[in-house]
């Protein structure tokens, strides 16, 4: 009887200290997974809730995440404005749910998609835009042309279209100084 229990007590023991060592490494394996895990990944989860985006020269920006490319958000606000935010600029974010966008490598046509690519639409588009720079410089105009590093603004109020009388001047600024790009409505300034 002695040796029945005995055996059954180092039995316990020897499944005790197996558990702990399992979840010992479930936690460490976890912790791993979610060190390799980018900001962008986290963000990208997040698609269709309301967000807060602390950006770096704008300040708090507020919306829903509408879409999200290799290096910009797109952040929908209650005014009806769509807010391109470039990553880059991103320094906190509030509001993310608990999932995480799985990590992948942008295919051919999704790694052309950058911020670059979108600020083209816009020139494109030619709607009139409020570019917020990285150091809270605010430009309102059009834009006209984007390079390879940089986009030229025409600079007008916001509720007159692009002639030349309105336009008071043209800007080139330097992509990575772009912290947020806010499409505007006629008589928005």
């Amino acid at each position: 009887m002695r040796w029945q229990q005995l055996f059954a007590d180092l039995q316990a023991q020897f499944e005790a200290a197996e558990d702990a060592q399992d979840r010992a490494e479930w936690a460490s394996r976890a912790r791993a997974e979610i060190g390799a895990v980018r900001l962008a990944e986290r963000i990208g989860g997040s698609v269709g809730a309301e967000l807060v985006v602390t950006c770096r020269g704008a300040g708090r920006i507020r919306g829903v995440l509408a879409a999200q490319g290799t290096d910009w958000l797109l952040l929908a606000d209650d005014r009806g404005r769509d807010q391109l935010v470039a990553v880059a600029a991103v320094r906190a974010v509030d509001g993310l749910g608990r999932w995480t966008a799985a990590a992948e490598e942008p295919g051919p046509v999704r790694a052309r998609l950058d911020l670059r690519r979108a600020l083209r639409g816009l020139a494109r588009d030619r709607s009139a835009v409020q570019l917020v720079l990285d150091d809270g410089t605010q430009l309102t105009g059009t834009i006209d042309r984007v390079g390879a590093d940089y986009v030229e603004v025409a600079e007008h109020a916001a509720d007159q279209p692009r002639r030349p009388d309105a336009v008071r001047r043209v800007s080139a600024v330097v992509v990575d100084a772009v912290a947020v790009v806010r499409t505007l409505a006629p008589g928005w300034g």
